[in-house]
């Protein structure tokens, strides 16, 4: 458990609270609010990501994710449904968001080593189990 400081990037915060607690595989959740965020959809057609700026305060409705290994440095992926002040709800990947406030639940997962390695077909760097 921990609370991301005020103006903190958090998906910055949870990958280097998982590289200072040795967390190599967990699962994450978080509540708050954002001042901001950057949200990510990944056309699978054109195999990139479409980002979308979120340039008003809103509530993390939902954040969920999960942390593993990509080039050997601990990785963040999640998933966030973010609600503005109209209660317009706007999801998807999380790549950026600047903290208003946020407490997050991080959970180490022990079993088979998992790794992110780039796949061609979806040239998305998915998990591959040793």
């Amino acid at each position: 458990m921990a609370r991301a400081e005020h103006d903190a990037d958090l998906i910055q915060f949870i990958t280097e609270l998982a590289r200072e607690e040795n967390i190599e595989e967990g699962f994450l959740t978080a509540v708050g609010a954002l001042k901001n965020a950057k949200i990510g959809f990944y056309d699978q057609e054109s195999l990139e990501y479409q980002e979308m700026e979120v340039n008003n305060p809103c509530e993390i409705v939902s954040c969920i994710g999960n942390i593993s290994i990509k080039d050997g440095e601990p990785f963040v992926h999640a998933h966030a449904v973010l609600a503005l002040e109209d209660g317009v709800a706007i999801g998807g990947h999380l790549l950026e968001g600047q903290v208003f406030a946020s407490e997050i639940h991080l959970q180490e997962i022990e079993g088979p080593k998992i790794e992110r390695k780039h796949d061609e077909t979806t040239e998305l760097s998915l998990w591959e189990f040793e």
